[in-house]
């Protein structure tokens, strides 16, 4: 019954997954997987040698802990949580291949125990301590621009050499100690590792490295199944980890990039400072009522989300400004890059939350061969995944990224608190454009104030 009870959650787990591919199934896909975690954890406590007492503290304390940051994080701190996420999954797989190696109970420390012991260390190590790297970046707490140590690929070649051979000494002689000396190389090298893997990493790729910390912590999970011979874990470990490495690699062909590029060269010089060519100009900025009145003659409407609608919390009222565009006989989408916002879904997730119909939202790919025909293009807060030098300059680090063309629309209103550089820290040509009109401020205030005035007419 407890295997059929596991075939049973990962039936469900692999069904939710399936849903969650599509916006209009995605809520349903969430609560059947978590249906399927329900039965994998009923069934895992229905076995025999559990310590009930310390398995109910942890239930208890988990579940007051994780509300409680449920509750208090914000809509924009969404990829933050992820993060951290990702490397307490990591962390708690290398806590389970340590305990089971300390306490391996009937199993045989074999090569067929050990490798998959090892794997759970290093992956989970790597995983968890990159994690908070990305959390910190994520979070502004450290800064975000990619960070090269001199040195560092003799650094790293050398650390993975002493993370082989500890690897190679524990699997040849297991003793089964708790301060094996192997182990707790491993597991220092690990963690030092995943601090190295994500610092050189620029702002703009670290939707890129959630993705591929997610995948991280589903292997390390599924490492740990074999451990402790548990098929649920095994299955939904493997699927974290393929659906993770799908997803980077979508995102990563978003970007014209290969996987090895973002892991080894980032957006940015080892120096910190983007190669971009510096753009000067003239902008044009425009008042809310002269906005108003381009966007009540409006026939279509794109608008054009990024992270500055996340930071601004305009979500709601974006959605109220297209309810009006709407009733007022205007055609309206929602154009989300790819690597929009901070992670991956980030913007979707925000539009989501505003209710805005499934339908509306598009891809660059639907947008870009009639943009010409688009009346307004408005970019909330986007920079990085509009800027034309993308398509022209060379010399810039986004060169090659294909991006949203609001600069071939009829009119681009681009709603920012400043003309800096985005994320990447790359200057965008588009504020100086001819057809561009800057409606600078808080971009909530702003489309409040439009919002206003279509209420007011």
């Amino acid at each position: 019954m407890i295997n059929l009870a596991y075939i049973v959650a990962s039936i469900l787990f692999i069904i939710g997954l399936k849903m969650m591919s599509k916006a209009d199934t995605a809520r349903k896909g969430n609560s059947v997987s978590g249906i399927g975690m329900l039965v994998a954890i009923v069934a895992t406590l229905l076995q025999s040698g559990l310590d009930y007492e310390w398995i109910a503290l942890g239930l208890v304390a988990g579940s007051a802990l994780g509300a409680l940051m449920a509750y208090r994080v914000q809509m924009t701190g969404m990829p933050e949580m992820v993060g951290l996420f990702n490397g307490l999954g990591g962390l708690a797989s290398l806590f389970v291949g340590w305990a089971s190696y300390v306490n391996p109970g009937n199993a045989e420390l074999t090569l067929g125990f050990m490798i998959p012991t090892v794997l759970a260390v290093i992956i989970g190590g790597v995983t968890f301590t990159g994690s908070m790297v990305a959390y910190l970046k994520l979070a502004e707490k450290i800064d975000g621009k990619a960070k090269i140590l001199p040195g560092q690929k003799v650094i790293s070649f050398a650390l993975i050499a002493a993370a082989l051979a500890a690897a190679a000494w524990l699997c040849a002689e297991p003793a089964g100690h708790a301060f094996e000396p192997a182990l707790l190389v491993i597991i220092g090298v690990s963690f030092v590792m995943g601090v190295l893997a994500v610092m050189p990493i620029g702002g703009a790729d670290m939707p890129v490295v959630i993705s591929l910390l997610n995948s991280y912590s589903g292997m390390a999970a599924c490492a740990a199944g074999f451990i402790i011979q548990n098929t649920v874990l095994i299955v939904s470990g493997a699927l974290v980890g393929a659906s993770g490495i799908i997803l980077t690699s979508i995102m990563c062909k978003a970007m014209n990039r290969s996987l090895p590029n973002v892991l080894f060269s980032g957006f940015q010089s080892a120096g910190g400072k983007a190669a971009a060519t510096e753009f000067k100009g003239e902008a044009r900025p425009i008042s809310v009522q002269d906005t108003y009145l381009l966007l009540e003659s409006a026939s279509s409407v794109v608008f054009v989300p990024g992270y500055g609608m996340a930071v601004a919390q305009a979500q709601h009222a974006v959605k109220e400004l297209g309810a009006q565009l709407e009733a007022n006989g205007c055609d309206v989408r929602y154009c989300i890059h790819p690597v929009a916002g901070r992670m991956p879904g980030h913007m979707n997730v925000l539009l989501a939350e505003a209710d805005v119909a499934y339908e509306q939202l598009v891809v660059p790919d639907d947008v870009n061969p009639t943009i010409s025909a688009v009346d307004v293009a408005v970019v909330i807060g986007a920079n990085d995944v509009v800027n034309p030098a993308a398509r022209t300059e060379k010399s810039s680090p986004l060169y090659g990224m294909p991006i949203i063309d609001v600069d071939q629309a009829k009119t681009c209103i681009v709603l920012k608190r400043s003309l800096k550089a985005g994320y990447a820290g790359v200057d965008n040509p588009l504020f100086f454009a001819s057809n561009t009109r800057m409606l600078l401020g808080d971009a909530k205030q702003t489309v409040q104030g439009l919002v206003a005035e279509f209420k007011s007419k």
